[in-house]
């Protein structure tokens, strides 16, 4: 019984939908790129961009790591520890969704892209760190990556087709 039991974990770790099999991502996988140059970002899936829009990024440079992350949270009405606002209240800055990333070797919970309760502030450098997305976007991208997913984060003044063949995430 201890034997298969051992199989079996082992089966179901490995069919795991983040289980690096090879070269991670793979060409056609869904990817999220976020360039702070213009605070803009894209979705990426099958090799073409599915989704383009605007977002907040950090209020300094540095605010915002830049990097390939793993997104390995996601949350609908995440609490906002900070201010110990809940979940789904109007004065949530969080907004409706929470896409957490291992940025800094941290958990998902420090980094993010959310939503917001100020839609004024996308386009803008305001954040403490995280990636802001009008309400709209971060729903609809909440609801296509998977935990898994990999997230660029840059500052670089080139279209997301050029970052994104730079990246060999498209052809």
């Amino acid at each position: 019984m201890g034997q298969l039991s051992l199989f079996l974990a082992s089966f179901i770790f490995m069919i795991s939908p983040i289980w690096p099999l090879g070269e991670n991502p793979l060409p056609g996988d869904p990817y999220v790129i976020v360039n702070k140059a213009n605070n803009t970002f894209a979705y990426i899936n099958e090799g073409e961009i599915d989704k383009t829009g605007r977002v907040a990024t950090g209020k300094s440079k540095d605010l915002t790591p830049e990097g390939e992350f793993n997104i390995i949270v996601k949350a609908v009405d995440p609490y906002y520890r900070k201010k110990d606002i809940p979940g789904g209240d109007p004065d949530n800055p969080l907004g409706s969704r929470w896409i957490g990333f291992d940025a800094k070797d941290t958990d998902g919970r420090t980094y993010g892209l959310h939503g917001t309760n100020t839609p004024k502030a996308i386009g803008h450098f305001i954040t403490a760190g995280c990636v802001r997305f009008y309400e709209d976007d971060i729903k609809w991208l909440y609801d296509h990556v998977p935990l898994g997913t990999k997230i660029l984060i840059v500052d670089m003044k080139k279209p997301f087709e050029q970052i994104a063949k730079e990246q060999r995430i498209m052809e």
